[in-house]
């Protein structure tokens, strides 16, 4: 670090629970806690599972609760500032009051300049506000403060992409440093020159952006895993498979981004040069696919029409993505497309067969004193998965959860976790249509990937309302794209190919018209079979792979001799050099191998 820190803990510790959170009595460090130093130009992503202890870490750095045991330093005259998750405005009369509250508040001028760009009316009542507002009046808050060190957790929760983008701009801009917590990856991506990991109760930092974090993290485990081929062969065998299962999901997200960008390419192929669906000309066979279709959907809310002559025709195992500012129609555009909410002109038409299940992440339905199995299983051991019988610890493994917390109480469950459990129940329920409203908020980023998962191996439709612009772009076939004026942009393709459609520089109506209308992709070389050398690959690699393992065991065996290097250094270095070789050899061959199992998963489905 260049600079000496503006804060710092050394030795910090704190117990939950009976237990220690972090900073225990096994933390690796020499002061024996975590270590923590934050530079005056700091741009920290702090990263971890749900429930391991980021938000407290920041009310930690923000000296907002106390630590059992460590020391916190900070240099004179620095003003360190929290953007809370779920900020407590109610008990105030306006946004207003909520912003001007407590001792250091900042001056009116200040946050009235600053809500004034994120655009929200201060004078707003504080207890009827939405999450959008409330966040923005936090937001205006803190950073009127002009802190020197800032704190976010979750800062995009309840924003909309306007406001996400606003941030993005002002947090450039900003001369001070600032820790985030968020599973908004662009956002990260962006924004970081660095990152905090808190893993299993201790912190690690590297000097990466968000960017480099999972490269960094499967290097971590994969170096773990090595570490545990000298220990005992259940703990040897459960990190083998926790690094293989790093590389795994990696892997998988790979094929499924390449098997999305398929559909895209076949979606772009069936829309007009104007972004509807050639509806007058589709074949019989599509139409018996159409579970939604649109035709000339018109919606106004007194003098303003929010959606004007929309026309799609929405097919099974169709993703679509709906973006655009709050206020813009997202949310009456989603209602017409489940029926919910009849158009004043022009029809929606469902399929009879329609069965859809709502996810809006309503936490509040999940009662405080019942347990994990009267969720998802009304108490009993078994839970009906689509219409296929589990255990209901089999289950929530599915979903990241400890299978041996099927007891605990809901109530002793983070608000990410939470998600997680209401994500788990409703995907249990059968259906063919999945309506998704921002489900990615309090989501850690395992969880966001195996949503991601979920939503590519689901049959049926889904439709997504969010502002995650990194979720969209690995999620959705389809983007709609609302600007407030009525019109709805139809891209094939995630959030990223709508915001390239909307800045591209408008030039001649017959250029424009050109550029708008899609080259229709080669048809895809549909691979029947492995070739003859993978196939060979992989009838053989798994014999291999299990030589390599016998013949790196019989070495380490030979080189734990305490004698050998005394007696013999240059077999001892013989001996290192060849087990290096093995282990690299092993790898290379589970890499390929696992590539190939891809390759046959994709040719037998």
């Amino acid at each position: 670090m260049a600079q000496p820190p503006i804060l710092s803990w050394e030795g910090l510790g704190l117990q939950q629970g009976g237990g220690w959170l972090f900073g225990g009595p096994d933390s690796p460090t020499a002061s024996g806690g975590l270590d923590l130093h934050i530079g005056p130009r700091d741009r920290l992503a702090l990263i971890g599972r749900n429930g391991a202890g980021k938000t407290t870490l920041l009310k930690l750095i923000g000296n907002e609760i106390e630590a059992d045991r460590g020391k916190r330093s900070i240099q004179p005259g620095v003003k360190v500032v929290m953007l809370e998750q779920e900020p407590d405005v109610a008990k105030y009369d306006t946004l207003m009051d909520y912003a001007l509250a407590g001792k250091d508040a900042p001056e009116q001028y200040e946050v009235e300049a600053i809500a004034g760009q994120l655009g929200i009316d201060m004078t707003r009542n504080a207890k009827s506000a939405s999450g959008g507002e409330r966040r923005r009046a936090a937001i205006a808050r803190a950073l009127a403060m002009e802190p020197d060190l800032l704190l976010l957790d979750e800062p995009t929760n309840h924003l909309d992409l306007g406001a996400i983008d606003w941030l993005e701009s002002w947090l450039n801009r900003f001369n001070g440093a600032f820790v985030v917590i968020s599973h908004d990856r662009t956002f990260l991506t962006r924004l970081t020159n660095a990152t905090l990991w808190l893993d299993r109760g201790n912190l690690r930092r590297r000097e990466i952006g968000f960017g480099g974090y999972e490269a960094w993290e499967e290097q971590v485990y994969a170096e773990e895993a090595r570490a545990a081929e000298k220990l005992d062969a259940r703990l040897k065998l459960e990190n083998h498979w926790l690094q293989r299962g790093v590389t795994a999901r990696r892997k998988r997200n790979m094929g499924r981004l390449e098997k999305l960008h398929e559909m895209r390419a076949q979606r772009a192929a069936m829309l007009s040069p104007q972004g509807t669906a050639k509806m007058a000309v589709v074949a019989d066979d599509t139409k018996t696919k159409s579970v939604i279709t649109a035709e000339h959907v018109t919606k106004s809310f007194g003098d303003r029409t929010i959606i004007k002559d929309f026309n799609l025709r929405i097919q099974r195992q169709d993703r679509i993505g709906i973006v655009g500012a709050n206020g813009a129609g997202k949310t009456t555009l989603l209602k017409m497309l489940t029926g919910e909410l009849e158009p004043d002109s022009g029809t929606v038409t469902l399929a009879k067969t329609l069965n859809g299940v709502m996810i809006d992440q309503q936490r509040s339905l999940l009662s405080d004193e019942k347990r994990m199995r009267d969720i998802l299983a009304e108490g009993g051991d078994w839970v009906d998965v689509r219409g296929v019988r589990k255990h209901v610890q089999a289950y929530l493994k599915d979903f990241l959860f400890d299978p041996s917390l099927v007891d605990a109480r809901v109530g002793t469950l983070s608000g990410g976790e939470r998600s997680r459990l209401l994500l788990a129940r409703e995907f249990a329920r059968t259906s063919n249509l999945l309506v998704l409203d921002e489900p990615t908020n309090d989501l850690d980023l395992e969880t966001l990937d195996m949503l991601q998962e979920v939503i590519a191996d689901y049959d049926g439709t889904v439709l997504i309302v969010s502002h995650d612009r990194d979720f969209l772009d690995r999620t959705v076939t389809i983007t709609l794209g609302l600007d407030g004026s009525g019109t709805v942009d139809v891209i094939a393709g995630g959030y990223a190919d709508w915001e390239a459609k909307r800045k591209k520089p408008a030039g001649s109506a017959k250029e424009a018209k050109k550029a708008a209308a899609p080259t229709p992709p080669p048809p895809p070389q549909k691979k029947t079979k492995l070739s003859y050398k993978d196939q060979r690959d992989y009838d053989l690699l798994p014999g291999r792979i299990e030589e390599l393992e016998a013949a790196i065991i019989a070495d380490e065996e030979a080189l734990a001799d305490p004698d050998l290097y005394a007696s013999d250094p240059a077999k001892f270095a013989k001996l290192s050099k060849a087990l290096e070789d093995k282990r690299t050899e092993k790898d290379a061959a589970e890499e390929r191998w696992l590539a190939l199992a891809e390759e046959v998963e994709a040719l037998d489905g």
